[in-house]
């Protein structure tokens, strides 16, 4: 499978809860398969989503296409706006 969502069940914020939310309904709406990965089971998964976006203070959620950085929910959420989330994903 191509996209990855890396988020977590773990978190206090109820920003990342609400931005994964949202995430996960707008691929659902658009009938986009996705893998969720949880980084709250291992610190290795965390560091794994965080080498591959190229930012050592990345939070979740974050979207991959494979080993691809796609971006955060900001970056999502624009691609949203601008009915571009096939190009954000690099499906298209």
């Amino acid at each position: 499978m191509g996209i990855k969502l890396y988020y977590t069940t773990v978190t206090a914020s109820r920003t990342v809860k609400s931005q994964q939310a949202e995430m996960i309904r707008i691929l659902d709406s658009k009938s986009i398969q996705y893998e969720l990965v949880d980084i709250s089971v291992g610190g290795e998964l965390r560091d794994e989503m965080r080498s591959k976006a190229g930012n050592p203070t990345a939070v979740p959620p974050q979207l991959f296409n494979e080993d691809q950085y796609c971006g955060n929910y900001e970056m999502f959420s624009e691609a949203v706006e601008a009915d571009s989330v096939e190009q954000f994903l690099k499906l298209a």
